[in-house]
């Protein structure tokens, strides 16, 4: 699944070539890193008159459902918040930009969730442009993944992070003619990466890990299957990864691969294998 084309805009690293790089390297990101990305906003606000706000660098993450994106992402946020020069790291998913269960029943959409269409693409638009202008308290919805569903008393509060993190399915999708796209407020965009079998695979043994432990709230969008079989909830599983999941990274989420700065390639171990570090 990979295009040689693709590959050509690729330095690529085996997990011990980047290990050694590393090891001589500073890889932190600095104040002179952040200065710059805040840089044109600065210039514009002294160019309007107006009080310069705090920009965010915003770090994109995209992969498939099941590759361990929430994982990384929490792990990603709590080393850049152990580094003095850049305290406030914040995380914000795209689950939150979810179109409610009820709206999306409305448009005969509750099979196509996780889909491009079935997010509020205005509103994600609307927070990245806010975020990335400096505004100083932000509320965003907040998506249960019990329920599944939004859930309307609560909402997150992101304020004025140093840094962004960005997570979800399909951060990277240009989609069409847009005038603009979400990756347009990105400073630095990782996609992370793997065999598609061992997503499944991934995806699979989380289910039948879920369902004798969450599955059993009665709460849990999921609860109808807590009894089922071992066997069948396997088949459960499998079936829901074939016909949703499995569509969703071929048309969706796999293309935008080769719009990431680095892509980061698990092997079946959940370790990182290889880096790709964009070149051209």
């Amino acid at each position: 699944m990979t295009h040689p084309d693709e590959l050509s805009a690729y330095m690529i690293f085996g997990r011990s070539d980047w290990a050694a790089l590393r090891a001589s390297t500073s890889l932190t990101l600095s104040d002179a890193d952040l200065a710059a990305a805040r840089n044109l906003a600065h210039v514009k606000a002294e160019f309007l008159g107006r009080p310069a706000r705090r920009s965010p660098y915003i770090v994109a993450l995209a992969g498939s459902v099941g590759v361990g994106k929430s994982t990384f992402a929490r792990v990603l946020c709590a080393l850049l918040a152990r580094w003095a020069d850049h305290p406030r790291v914040e995380l914000v998913t795209t689950d939150g930009f979810l179109h409610a269960n009820g709206v999306l029943e409305e448009r005969g959409l509750m099979r196509r969730k996780g889909f491009p269409e079935s997010y509020d693409l205005p509103r994600m638009l609307r927070f990245l442009a806010a975020a990335k202008a400096g505004e100083r308290e932000l509320e965003l919805p907040v998506y249960s993944h019990l329920i599944g569903d939004i859930v309307p008393s609560e909402r997150q509060v992101i304020q004025q992070p140093d840094i962004l993190v960005f997570e979800g399915l399909n951060v990277l999708l240009a989609r069409g003619t847009a005038p603009v796209v979400v990756s347009d407020f990105f400073d630095f965009s990782i996609y992370l990466d793997a065999d598609e079998a061992d997503i499944q695979s991934s995806y699979v043994e989380r289910f039948l890990r879920l369902q004798p432990t969450a599955f059993r709230n009665p709460a849990s969008y999921f609860h109808h299957y807590r009894d089922l079989p071992p066997g069948d909830a396997r088949e459960v599983a499998e079936r829901l990864w074939r016909e949703h999941h499995r569509a969703n990274l071929r048309e969706n989420i796999l293309p935008t691969r080769t719009r990431a700065d680095v892509v980061l390639r698990k092997r079946a171990d959940h370790s990182i294998g290889e880096v790709w570090l964009r070149e051209t």
